[in-house]
């Protein structure tokens, strides 16, 4: 019993430890689009719509709670190939992200309300008027997506999540280009493409590493991380071509080098191609670890890293939705 003690007292410890490291480095991602619109912006001479930062916020919770129920739903699928892997799983956080999500949803339908103002007070929300904009009846889908979520994550099917949150992945590619925006369809298919690839990097490396800790040293641990490696190979391949495509469209080639300095949006696509660089830096990393190390498991440690900087990432990206365009792009007729 005495040999017991300490060893349960350390995990409890390490998870304590755990806990605390992940409630600094929330905090600290909170920051990124709270605080971001005030650096992107100072002498760009463009101005942010009102709220900028909190609208941020919940852009980057929304991204964030639809990535970890996809990530789960990528991993378990990997998991059920592996021969003779343990049946233990953790505990999943798709419910939690998804009335996360839920509430960021809620709160942004509530902007666009009040006609893409920060409302101030109940009687500024027109709930019957989302009925009427498109931007009002996608938010309301959102709304009711995550909601349907959570609760195909509390059934006895929790793979049916997969249809709710196709439907706001579909939402949040239509909502980001409007009917007036050139080619709207084209914009509309690269951020779907993006969007999906990008929740299923990030949430399927969270959800791997805690599948990790829960089998502790199982062979089956390394198999998972190949696997999962290459998979997210043909992601960030994905990833980067339809970023690429996606900011030239916004940013034309001919001024796209000056407006990566002098634009607030640019100055953001430029901070996230930095961090999916890094990103991309700590997967090579791991997976040189995972091919050369005595112990495959070592690669862990920079897949650690990696989903610190993909946390990162999704905190740009909410920050980025809350900007205003380049304005050096107009779109025919606006």
């Amino acid at each position: 019993m005495s040999t017991l003690r300490p060893a349960a007292e350390a995990t409890e410890e390490g998870g304590t430890g755990r806990t605390v490291a992940v409630l600094v480095l929330t905090a600290l991602g909170a920051l990124i689009p709270l605080l971001g619109p005030l650096a992107a912006l100072h002498g760009t001479g463009e101005a942010a719509a009102p709220g900028a930062g909190g609208i941020g916020l919940l852009r980057a919770v929304l991204f964030a709670a639809l990535s970890v129920p996809l990530g789960e739903l990528l991993v378990h699928r990997i998991a059920r190939r592996l021969p003779g892997a343990p049946p233990e799983r953790p505990r999943g956080w798709a419910p939690f992200a998804a009335w996360a999500g839920f509430g960021a949803a809620l709160a942004l339908a509530s902007v666009v309300s009040a006609g893409n103002l920060v409302p101030h007070g109940p009687g500024q929300i027109d709930v019957g008027g989302l009925y009427g904009s498109r931007d009002g009846k996608l938010a309301l889908l959102e709304v009711n997506a995550f909601l349907l979520t959570a609760l195909c994550a509390l059934s006895r099917r929790p793979a049916a999540q997969v249809w709710p949150l196709a439907a706001v992945v579909v939402a949040e590619a239509l909502r980001a280009h409007p009917a007036t925006e050139q080619s709207p369809l084209t914009g509309s298919a690269l951020t779907l493409v993006h969007l999906t690839c990008a929740a299923l990097w990030a949430g399927g490396l969270l959800h791997a590493l805690r599948l990790l800790g829960v089998w502790r040293g199982h062979p089956a641990g390394a198999a998972l991380l190949g696997r999962y490696a290459r998979v997210a190979l043909v992601l960030l391949a994905a990833i980067t071509a339809t970023g690429v495509c996606s900011a030239l469209r916004r940013m034309p080639a001919a001024t796209v080098l000056d407006q990566l300095t002098t634009t607030a949006y640019g100055r953001t696509v430029l901070a996230k191609v930095v961090l999916v660089a890094v990103v991309a830096l700590l997967a090579l990393w791991a997976r040189i670890r995972l091919r050369r190390a005595r112990d495959p498991l070592t690669a862990s440690a920079p897949a650690r890293a990696e989903v610190v900087a993909l946390g990162a990432v999704v905190a740009v990206s909410g920050l980025l939705t809350a900007l205003p365009l380049p304005i050096r792009w107009s779109w025919p007729g606006g």
